[in-house]
C-alpha cells in the first residue's frame, strides 16, 4: 500500500471528505491566482518590477483569507493539492493563451518541465522517505521510555544514527531534513534526492513560464495589439508570470540552502535542534558554567558529503 493510502487510512477520511479538500484547494487556488491577476488590472501605469511586491501582499492576503474561510466552513485544504492545481493552472494558461507565441522547441521543453513535475510530485508523495521502525523489545533493551528518547541518544545506538522523528507524520525516518507540507511527505535519506530533483524542476519551469509569458507580453506591446488582446487572457498571463517570479525567488533560496547543507553534510532538522542530539554538542568548561558549541560530526569533506549524499550507504 501507497504512502498515501496509508495515510489517508489512518486519517479515516471518507470519499466525500478528501473530495470536499480537494474542490477547497482548487477553490484557492483559482481565488488566489484571480487576485494576482486583478493587480495589472488595478495598476495598469506602474511597472511589472513595482507590481511584483503588491502581488505578493495580495497573494499572502488570499491565503490569509482562504485559511479563514476554510476553518470556517470546516473543510481542510490539501497543500500537495494546492501545488498541483497550481501546475495545472499555469500549465493551462501556457496552453490556451501563450502557445502560440512560443517556437517548437521552447513548447516540447515546457510541456515536459510540467508533466516531469506531476510525476515527480506523485513519486514524492507516495514514496518512502525511509521510514524506520523498530520492536517494544528493541526499547526495553535499550532502557529507553520511546523512540524519541532513543533517537535523542543515538550515540548509544549505532543502528539509530541519524534516525529522527517527524513530530507531523508520527514516524521516524532515517537521514530526516524536514517534513514538508508541499509535498505532502517527510524528506528523508530514501527521497532527498527526488526532493532536490524536483524543487530544482519547478525553479527550471517557472523560470521557463516566467520567460515564455515576457515574451507574450513583449510581442503584445511592439505589436500594438495589446489595446485588442483579451483583457482577461492579458492581465491572467501578467498574473502568472508574477506568481512564477515570486516562487522562484524563495525557492532559490531554499535551494541554495540545501545545496549548502548536502556539501557540509547537515539536515535542516539538525542545523535548526543541533542542541537536542549530543553528538552536534561539544563542551567547553571556561571559568563557570559549560558552554556548549556546536559541532558537525558527519561533515567528511565536500567531496566526500556529496558522494554519500548521491550514494548513501
Amino acid at each position: 500500500m501507497s504512502r498515501l493510502a496509508s495515510e489517508l487510512q489512518r486519517l479515516r477520511r471518507s470519499p466525500w471528505e478528501v473530495l470536499w479538500s480537494a474542490l477547497v484547494s482548487c477553490g484557492l487556488v483559482l481565488f488566489s491566482q484571480l487576485a494576482v491577476a486583478i493587480v495589472p488590472r488595478l495598476l495598469p501605469s506602474i511597472s511589472l518590477l513595482a507590481m511584483l511586491p503588491v502581488a505578493g501582499l495580495v497573494f499572502l492576503a488570499t491565503i490569509v483569507v482562504g485559511r479563514f474561510w476554510r476553518r470556517f466552513i470546516g473543510v481542510a485544504a490539501s497543500a500537495p493539492l494546492f501545488v498541483l492545481f497550481n501546475v495545472l493552472f499555469l500549465w493551462g494558461v501556457y496552453v490556451f493563451v501563450i502557445r502560440r507565441d512560443t517556437s517548437s522547441l521552447l513548447d516540447m521543453l515546457i510541456n515536459a518541465e510540467c508533466a516531469l513535475l506531476l510525476w515527480g510530485l506523485y513519486r514524492i508523495l507516495s514514496g518512502d522517505p525511509g521510514i524506520v521502525a523498530y520492536e517494544t523489545s528493541f526499547l526495553e533493551e535499550a532502557g529507553c521510555k520511546d523512540f524519541v528518547d532513543a533517537i535523542c541518544s543515538s550515540e548509544k545506538h549505532p543502528s539509530l544514527s541519524r534516525v529522527r522523528h517527524c513530530n507531523c507524520c508520527k514516524v521516524n525516518v532515517r537521514g530526516y531534513d524536514h517534513h514538508c507540507p508541499a509535498f505532502g511527505n517527510c524528506i528523508g535519506q530514501k527521497n532527498h534526492r527526488l526532493f532536490m530533483a524536483l524543487l530544482t524542476g519547478f525553479v527550471v519551469a517557472e523560470s521557463t513560464y516566467t520567460m515564455c509569458s515576457t515574451k507574450y507580453i513583449s510581442r503584445c506591446i511592439n505589436s500594438g495589439t495589446i489595446r485588442t488582446e483579451n483583457p482577461l487572457s492579458l492581465n491572467m498571463v501578467i498574473g502568472t508570470m508574477l506568481f512564477s517570479v515570486l516562487q522562484v525567488l524563495w525557492q532559490v533560496v531554499f535551494l541554495i540552502w540545501h545545496v549548502y547543507g548536502i556539501c557540509f553534510n547537515i539536515k535542516t532538522d539538525e542545523w535548526i535542534n543541533w542542541k537536542k542530539y549530543p553528538e552536534f554538542q561539544m563542551k567547553e568548561q571556561p571559568q563557570s558554567d559549560f558552554e556548549v558549541k556546536f559541532v558537525n560530526p558527519y561533515d567528511k569533506g565536500m567531496l566526500c558529503n556529496i558522494r554519500e549524499f548521491l550514494k548513501p550507504k
